[in-house]
């Protein structure tokens, strides 16, 4: 299994994963939508995505936020998503891909990584604990449907 840092030359392979994906949180399928949207992060520069590739095919990827924190003055990624092919799942790809990402926060001297999941994912949260992440007691998150 490696880890790579997608690249434009891996759109069609990462626009599959990142389909599936949201097709798992209950959208419907839309792969030109996917491409779509990440060529514009690609052409942007504005995340960061890596690719789990086993013999040559993409099976998992995980998407990294550049943002700040106004109290740390410093910079943060935000770990918005994380997906593996249901073929590939619990071989520990997950795992690498989470490492690959805190690899990268270090290497840009980010203050941390930060990310949610919804409630019910048992699986993804202790996951999430096993590699040192702590969950929030602090404060709630909000959101606005815009």
């Amino acid at each position: 299994m490696d880890i790579i840092l997608a690249t434009a030359d891996h759109l069609n392979d990462a626009a599959t994963l990142f389909d599936q994906y949201r097709v798992f949180y209950g959208q419907s399928s839309n792969l030109s939508g996917a491409q779509r949207f990440l060529a514009e992060r690609f052409q942007n520069q504005d995340s960061t995505i890596f690719l789990a590739m086993d013999q040559g095919a993409a099976v998992g990827f995980t998407q990294l936020y550049p943002s700040f924190s106004s109290v740390s003055m410093g910079p943060i990624w935000v770990l918005n998503d994380l997906f593996v092919a249901v073929s590939h799942r619990r071989r520990g790809i997950a795992k690498q891909l989470m490492q690959r990402a805190a690899a990268h926060g270090r290497e840009t001297r980010a203050i941390r990584l930060a990310l949610s999941t919804q409630i019910t994912n048992s699986g993804a949260q202790s996951l999430y604990r096993s590699l040192g992440y702590e969950e929030d007691t602090e404060f709630k998150h909000f959101g606005l449907t815009l």
